[in-house]
């Protein structure tokens, strides 16, 4: 009668899992399935963490910067158009955020002159 009993027991939790799977578990056996998985978001974390250590820097805004264009040795540019630049004199700090595009040096050179 025990061992009927075991098999049925078998046969009832081999049916549950393949319903629920084991990827519902959000802890060890014994405890509640979740209901549906919620999708984190750290991006806005990474922000605010960046902010507040520029803030501690002591950087402050510099408004009517038009572009912004960074040379590299093998003759290529970092091209901001519109970026937001702020700096720190004293910490000798200089953060430009935007949109960058990698251009060769050629195709920059008539706007810069």
């Amino acid at each position: 009668l025990n061992s009927t009993m075991d098999d049925k027991i078998k046969a009832a939790r081999a049916k549950l899992a393949s319903r629920f799977g084991d990827s519902a578990r959000t802890g060890g056996k014994g405890t509640a399935r979740r209901k549906r998985k919620t999708a984190h978001k750290n991006v806005s974390g990474d922000d605010k963490r960046l902010q507040s250590t520029l803030k501690r820097l002591g950087v402050n805004n510099i408004p009517a910067i038009e572009e912004v264009n960074l040379f590299h040795e093998d003759g290529t540019v970092i091209h901001f158009a519109s970026p937001k630049v702020q700096a720190s004199i004293a910490a000798n700090t200089y953060v430009v955020s935007g949109v960058g595009k990698r251009q060769p040096l050629q195709d920059l050179l008539p706007d810069i002159i």
